[in-house]
């Protein structure tokens, strides 16, 4: 083993040792500002009925991208690895969503037209016009349980080309959202002081954004190594 590799190693341990579980946390208020490395479903469990102001997250489709390990290489969008997951094989079990509505006063959950045997009948969905090209979707759709209108917020998000190319964001995980859409609804369907939850964390996006725009925040990630890339996130002043 090499002086980099084992150093490496060393960072590593120190980050597994500093990371949040969830046998760690005696009272729920300690999830406040943390994401938690656990499975959703038992993170939820120790949150009081309709202590979250707004659950803002964007679950597994079930359309196995994670499993792809690569994503684009069109003639317009260059190939990204993420390495192959098993994370999007299928979509969350109802019981993960009754977890969701039994916490939170409102909620607004991404790729909504996947779960609808899930949820209600809503007048308020949020389209993400993407401004994409290529064989990507053009939009994603995101459910919400408010009772205004339907929404469009466009922001390009095509593999390689960013809305704002100058802050261009590093794209840690596959289906990873831009901060600028989740503080576009923060901004619209929560005010600050709110208490926001993420139950698929990923690669903290929400949590990013909570940070920016003075929301609590709660989130729950399974995977150690989105957590790690996560905590970078945080940390950082400028998340670009």
């Amino acid at each position: 083993m090499t002086g980099f590799q084992k150093m490496a190693k060393s960072f590593l341990k120190n980050h597994l040792n500093n990371m949040k579980h969830l046998k760690e946390i005696k009272n729920w208020k300690e999830l406040i500002n943390e994401v938690v490395c656990c499975d959703c479903k038992d993170g939820m469990a120790m949150i009081p009925d309709k202590a979250i102001d707004l659950v803002l997250t964007d679950p597994p489709y079930g359309i196995n991208i994670g499993g792809t390990k690569t994503i684009g290489g069109t003639k317009l969008a260059c190939t990204k690895v993420y390495g192959k997951h098993d994370w999007d094989k299928e979509i969350p079990k109802k019981e993960v969503f009754d977890e969701i509505f039994r916490i939170s006063e409102n909620q607004t959950i991404f790729g909504g037209n996947y779960f609808v045997e899930y949820l209600r009948n809503s007048s308020c969905w949020l389209v993400w016009d993407k401004n994409n090209s290529g064989g990507f979707a053009d939009c994603e759709l995101a459910w919400t349980s408010f009772k205004s209108a339907v929404r469009k917020f466009k922001y390009t998000w095509n593999g390689m080309l960013q809305e704002d190319m100058k802050n261009k964001e590093y794209r840690h995980h596959p289906t990873q959202k831009p901060a600028e859409l989740m503080r576009w609804i923060l901004e619209n369907y929560s005010k600050e002081g709110d208490l926001i939850c993420d139950p698929f964390m990923g690669s903290w996006t929400t949590a990013r954004a909570c940070k920016d725009l003075g929301r609590d925040f709660i989130g729950f990630e399974l995977s150690p190594e989105y957590c790690r890339i996560g905590e970078e996130r945080l940390r950082q002043e400028v998340m670009f």
